[in-house]
C-alpha cells in the first residue's frame, strides 16, 4: 500500500522490471536513496514475457558496445543468482540457411574475432553435429558460446531484495500518471520528490510522459512441455536482425531456446501498431511454421502454454539511457525492444555513473535522449508521432 503523503528521495525510479530494477539497486549500492515504482508486479511486463537470452549482437558499433559490456557484467553476476534464475551459457548458434547467409555468418565471425569475442564458424556437417534436430541442407552457421540464458522474473526478486536491504523503498500497486520536474504523481493520491526521476517503464513508459518516442511492439512466444536433450543451444536464424530491424506491419523468424527445465521456448514475432495483448493466432501458427522450417522435430512436441508482450521500440532502434533534455530532473533508460534483459546491467551502470558523476566503462553519447529529443519542445510536442 502506497503512503498518501508527500515522500522525498535522491531517485525515484519508475518500472519493476529488469531495467528499473538493475537500476535500483546499481543507485542503491552508490548510497542514494532511491524509491522505485511498479503499478502491477515485479517483474511483469517485458520482462515477464521475454525469452531471457542474453545475446551480443552487432547490428551496429553501439549496439556492440552495449550488449557486450551487458554481457561481462551478466557473467559476473550468474554465479551469484538463485538458483531459480536458471542461469546457463549454452551459446548462440545463428543458423545459414544458403551461401548469402552463410557470407553474413562470415562476416560476423570476423567482426567478433577482432574484437576477441570467441566464435566458431561451422559447415553444414559441423552444424548438424552440434544440433542433430536441425533440417537437412543448411549451409552451415556460427556458434558464438558466451551468450547465456536467464530467467528474468527470479532476477528482477533477488535484486530488488538487495536493494531493499540497502535502504530501497519499494512501492507496489499504483501507476505512475505524470513525471516531471522533481516530482512523481501515482494515481493512488502520492506524489514523491527527487532531483532524479529515472523512467525505466519500457513500453509504458509514455503513460507518465506522453511525449517519448517509444512505441510497443507486439511479440509471441510459445513454450513446451519438457524435452530433455531436444535442444542444446539457442538456434537463431541468420535472417533474425533484419527481421527484428524492419519497420514492416509483422515478421517472425525462428529464434528457440532450451530450458534448464528441459522445456524449448519458441519465438519470435513483431507486430507494429498492435495495442491489444490477445493472441493472433495466424501469426502465432506463422511463427510456430517457420521455426519448424528449421527443425522439423518441434511438430511432434506439445506446446503448453502461448502468451504475448511488448517491446518498447525507438526510430533508430537503440534505447534511451541518460538525461531528458527538456527536465533536468528527468533520466530516461528505455526503448531497449528485444534487448531489454541483456543490456539490463549496462543500462544500470551508466545511469548509476551519469547520476553519481563516476566515469562510465563505455561511451554513454550514441544512446543519450538528446538525439530524439528536441530540447526546446515540451513533453507533449511528440505525442502526434506516436498515433
Amino acid at each position: 500500500m502506497l503512503l498518501k503523503n508527500k515522500q522525498s528521495y535522491d531517485v525515484v525510479v519508475i518500472g519493476g522490471g529488469i531495467v528499473g530494477a538493475s537500476c535500483t539497486l546499481a543507485l542503491a549500492r552508490s548510497g542514494l536513496r532511491v524509491a522505485v515504482v511498479e503499478k502491477e508486479c515485479w517483474g511483469s511486463g517485458a520482462t515477464a514475457a521475454g525469452m531471457g537470452h542474453l545475446v551480443v549482437l552487432d547490428g551496429s558499433e553501439a549496439e556492440y558496445a552495449l550488449s557486450s559490456y551487458s554481457q561481462t557484467l551478466w557473467h559476473a553476476l550468474g554465479p551469484k543468482l538463485p538458483a531459480g534464475a536458471e542461469f546457463c551459457s549454452p551459446g548462440t548458434l545463428w543458423v545459414a540457411a544458403d551461401t548469402e547467409e552463410m557470407a553474413e555468418a562470415e562476416r560476423k565471425f570476423h567482426y567478433l574475432d577482432d574484437r576477441h569475442l570467441p566464435a566458431k564458424l561451422l559447415t553444414a556437417a559441423q552444424l548438424m553435429a552440434e544440433e542433430p534436430e536441425l533440417r537437412a541442407g543448411l549451409a552451415g552457421g556460427l556458434l558464438v558460446p558466451r551468450d547465456s540464458v536467464v530467467f528474468p522474473p527470479v532476477v528482477v526478486s533477488a535484486m530488488l531484495e538487495e536493494a531493499a536491504k540497502l535502504g530501497a523503498t519499494l512501492l507496489l500497486g499504483s501507476a505512475c500518471t505524470h513525471l516531471g520536474n522533481g516530482e512523481a504523481r501515482l494515481a493512488d493520491g502520492s506524489t514523491l520528490h527527487a532531483s532524479r526521476l529515472v523512467n525505466a517503464g519500457g513500453a509504458q513508459s509514455t503513460s507518465c510522459m506522453p511525449g517519448l518516442p517509444v512505441k510497443p511492439r507486439k511479440g509471441h512466444l510459445a513454450v513446451t512441455d519438457r524435452y530433455a536433450g531436444f535442444l542444446h543451444h539457442q538456434v537463431v536464424e541468420l535472417g533474425y536482425m533484419k527481421s527484428a530491424k524492419q519497420l514492416t506491419a509483422e515478421s517472425v523468424a525462428c529464434n528457440v531456446q532450451p530450458r534448464i527445465t528441459g522445456q524449448i521456448l519458441i519465438g519470435s514475432s513483431r507486430q507494429f501498431g498492435q495495442q491489444d495483448a490477445a493472441i493472433d493466432h495466424a501469426l502465432l501458427g506463422k511463427m510456430l511454421r517457420r521455426c519448424m522450417s528449421y527443425l522439423p522435430g518441434l511438430a511432434k512436441l506439445q506446446v503448453i502454454r502461448s502468451w504475448t508482450g511488448f517491446r518498447a521500440s525507438t526510430p533508430d532502434k537503440l534505447p534511451l539511457i541518460g538525461p531528458d533534455p527538456r527536465d533536468n530532473s528527468l533520466w530516461l533508460a528505455t526503448g531497449h525492444e528485444g534487448l531489454g534483459i541483456t543490456t539490463s546491467l549496462a543500462t544500470a551502470q551508466l545511469i548509476d555513473c551519469e547520476i553519481t558523476g563516476r566515469a562510465p566503462a563505455i561511451d554513454p553519447a550514441p544512446y543519450l535522449p538528446a538525439r530524439l529529443l528536441d530540447p526546446n519542445t515540451s513533453l507533449l510536442n511528440h505525442q502526434e508521432e506516436l498515433l
